[in-house]
């Protein structure tokens, strides 16, 4: 049997036992290295639905995963039995027109591993033991533990953020929002040559964590006045990332940005919808795009990691046993003390 974490609806995650999962010829069977929990992951725990994306089945959770080789099929050349591996959770067609254009993450019949952006749902990888086709594998035979591993795809976002940014050289960014991936977005601005990195957010712990992985400031938007805020970032920034998915954190990235500048939205905002300022998007003549998944980036981010040239290890606060995994929910639940938790084959 095979330990499963499933989540059934909003605060109802289970722990059940799975029969082993069928293995065909151009197949790997993976064991779980570590999983690290999203804030998509939390989303569908705490509410069942993550913006648009609504639960409408029992739903594995888990993208963010390295693992070991357990098994492979008979055609299987890409890893071998004991390999360690990067997983890549995008799995597009390659063939729509979006695919052909190179972006990927836009595939029209994408199935996004731990997701309920589609029916049936696509089934994430916590659990013991699960079936990858060979192509979303990377084999790593460098130092590196399978924690840090982990990391490639959340870092692939903040990699594909400071992307559809454009150049930074020279620049200041700000960044709101200083969990996992406001964090992993300071690094991409950083290792893309930005002068100057501001982090934002309403909590201590998160602004200690982007001090460490490279911000050169942060500010308590929380214990600043609105015209504190405006006073210190009116004007300030030539690339805002908005990472926190919060309505305040967008309307501080409008006010930052310069005349010219570019707001690149990251994070989730709230379902029923903003009210957005398109005004100050016209007469300031701002660019506001969007940055989804990641793309190429996932391949970025595993070369970055495994080159020792990015250090994910500040960020990662837990690793709790995949039999505990409500436990593990309930401290990546809490930012005062949690930055990025990980579940674990027991």
């Amino acid at each position: 049997m095979t330990l499963t974490c499933r989540i059934h609806g909003a605060k109802d995650l289970r722990i059940e036992d799975d029969g082993p999962a069928e293995l065909g010829a151009s197949d790997v069977e993976m064991r779980l290295g570590a999983g690290g929990i999203c804030g998509s992951d939390l989303h569908y725990y705490q509410h069942g639905r993550v913006g648009a994306f609504v639960m409408r089945e029992p739903l594995i959770p888990g993208h963010e995963v390295s693992g070991t080789v357990a098994r492979v099929g008979s055609n299987v050349t890409r890893v071998k039995i004991g390999d360690k591996v990067a997983i890549n959770p995008s799995h597009a067609c390659g063939h729509c027109d979006y695919c052909n254009a190179g972006r990927l993450n836009l595939c029209r019949q994408m199935r996004f591993l731990g997701s309920a952006s589609v029916y049936p749902h696509v089934q994430g990888m916590f659990r013991e033991r699960f079936v990858m086709g060979e192509r979303q594998l990377t084999p790593v035979t460098e130092d590196i533990s399978l924690g840090e591993l982990a990391c490639a795809e959340p870092l692939s976002i903040g990699l594909h953020a400071v992307h559809r940014a454009g150049n930074l050289t020279g620049k200041t960014v700000l960044v709101t929002g200083g969990g996992t991936i406001g964090c992993m977005s300071v690094i991409a601005a950083k290792l893309a040559g930005a002068a100057w990195i501001v982090c934002c957010d309403i909590a201590p712990r998160p602004l200690e964590m982007a001090k460490r992985v490279g911000a050169d400031a942060v500010i308590r938007s929380d214990q600043a006045s609105e015209a504190e805020l405006t006073a210190q970032l009116a004007d300030s920034a030539d690339i805002c990332i908005e990472a926190a998915g919060s309505p305040a954190a967008l309307a501080t990235c409008l006010k930052a940005a310069r005349k010219g500048g570019r707001i690149v939205q990251v994070g989730t905002l709230p379902a029923e919808g903003v009210l957005f300022p398109a005004n100050a998007i016209m007469a300031r003549e701002l660019d506001y795009v969007g940055a989804f998944r990641a793309a190429h980036a996932f391949d970025w981010a595993v070369q970055y990691l495994r080159s020792g040239k990015v250090d994910v290890k500040p960020l990662l606060s837990a690793q709790i046993p995949l039999s505990r995994s409500l436990e593990a929910f309930e401290l990546a639940s809490d930012r005062t003390r949690s930055t990025k938790v990980q579940v674990v084959c027991d």
